[in-house]
């Protein structure tokens, strides 16, 4: 453990060169080339080393890239990491890697890219022991962003048999890593009705968009704040003109809830009111456009001890906080396995023209996260 700590205490200047080497990418979730090129970046990296990276082609968003560590027979321990940001192409070249101070800028530095940097020096660290008695696996997605819709069967499947995972999402701004995430699904709801001139036939019409409407005050009726269950129409489109009875709208809402158990019951009654035929004439489509469980917090406990532990002889002391964005640690989580997430470096005002890093994090982070592995190694020849 000491010699990989004490490697990674020499290490910041070339993770701050990777990680401007991947901040300087554009790599939105709908740019193949990008998210590909991010990873292209992470290829070289880990293959200098001596690691071994498989790809498996996508169509039409990045690749999938599978870095593995061997070692012995014991359940392997998963890293999860997304190479796509929500920053429209040609972000990086009007606004790329900047650093002031103790901070870094840029699209995607702290989501996720500062985690990037962290997955592939916690290998690079690893490689340079001896084999431990189980394989560290990294999987790099490349669509995370928007649902993970091409990722979500290969997190599964890679995940079957593991022992922990564990995701370089950002640290929280507090400093604390995530210990508990909602779960969060978009649908599309579409209505069809039948037009009509609003003032010379409008008993001949039925309105999409009335009964949209009448949809939409049963469905926030749903939130329960007191169960963590919120629903929200964030987006409504529908109509041709003022004059003419609507044939057409549409809805994107979002759902949040904190417990895998809570979907089933959410859904049913989702689908009931979207069945329901609020105006004679009318009928509408549901259609699920991102699905992400939610990481209960009763799966990272006893990883969150580790890495607590880890931190404090490290020097710094980190709690688990709950937040309600969501993330791929939720699949993992929701399949019953250990899972701690949030263990990248710490950053801040994410989504957004003034997202950062703080480049001081970046090496404790790493040593935490190399540490919390040597304890499951240390642990398992117990």
């Amino acid at each position: 453990m000491n010699d990989a700590i004490a490697w990674l205490a020499e290490q910041q200047q070339p993770m701050q060169d990777l990680l401007r080497s991947l901040v300087d990418t554009d790599s939105n979730s709908y740019d193949k080339d990008g998210v590909d090129a991010v990873g292209a970046h992470l290829i070289k990296a880990l293959e200098q080393g001596g690691i071994e990276v498989q790809r498996t082609a996508v169509e039409g968003f990045g690749d999938l890239l599978l870095a593995d560590l061997p070692g012995g027979s014991q359940p392997p321990v998963l890293l999860l990491g997304h190479r796509d940001t929500v920053f429209p192409k040609g972000t990086a070249p009007a606004r790329g890697y900047t650093t002031n101070g103790p901070l870094a800028f840029g699209p995607g530095v702290a989501d996720m890219k500062g985690g990037l940097v962290l997955n592939c020096f916690a290998l690079l660290a690893l490689q340079r022991l001896a084999p431990l008695p189980f394989p560290v696996r990294v999987l790099f997605t490349g669509d995370e962003e928007i649902g993970s819709g091409t990722a979500r069967d290969h997190i599964e499947q890679v995940a079957q048999g593991v022992q922990a995972v564990l995701n370089t999402e950002p640290g929280r701004v507090s400093g604390n890593v995530v210990s508990a995430r909602k779960g969060g699904v978009r649908l599309l709801i579409e209505v069809t009705g039948r037009a009509a001139h609003s003032g010379v036939n409008h008993a001949d019409g039925a309105s999409a968009i009335e009964a949209l409407a009448r949809k939409v005050v049963k469905l926030h009726a749903l939130t329960d704040y007191g169960r963590g269950i919120t629903t929200n129409v964030g987006l409504m489109s529908g109509g041709t003109s003022s004059n003419t009875v609507a044939p057409a709208a549409t809805a994107e809402l979002d759902i949040r809830f904190v417990e895998v158990a809570q979907w089933a019951a959410i859904k049913a009654a989702i689908v009931a009111i979207v069945e329901e035929q609020e105006v004679p004439g009318t009928q509408a489509v549901l259609t699920e456009c991102a699905v992400f469980m939610p990481m209960e917090g009763r799966h990272s406990l006893d990883l969150l001890d580790i890495y607590r532990g880890q931190a404090l002889e490290l020097g710094f002391s980190v709690e688990g906080e709950f937040t309600g964005g969501c993330a791929d640690s939720g699949f993992t989580a929701s399949l019953g396995i250990p899972t701690l997430c949030g263990l990248g470096p710490v950053g801040g005002k994410v989504h957004t023209d003034r997202e950062y890093l703080e480049l001081d994090t970046l090496v404790p982070r790493a040593q935490a996260l190399v540490g919390t592995i040597l304890q499951l190694a240390k642990r398992g020849h117990s």
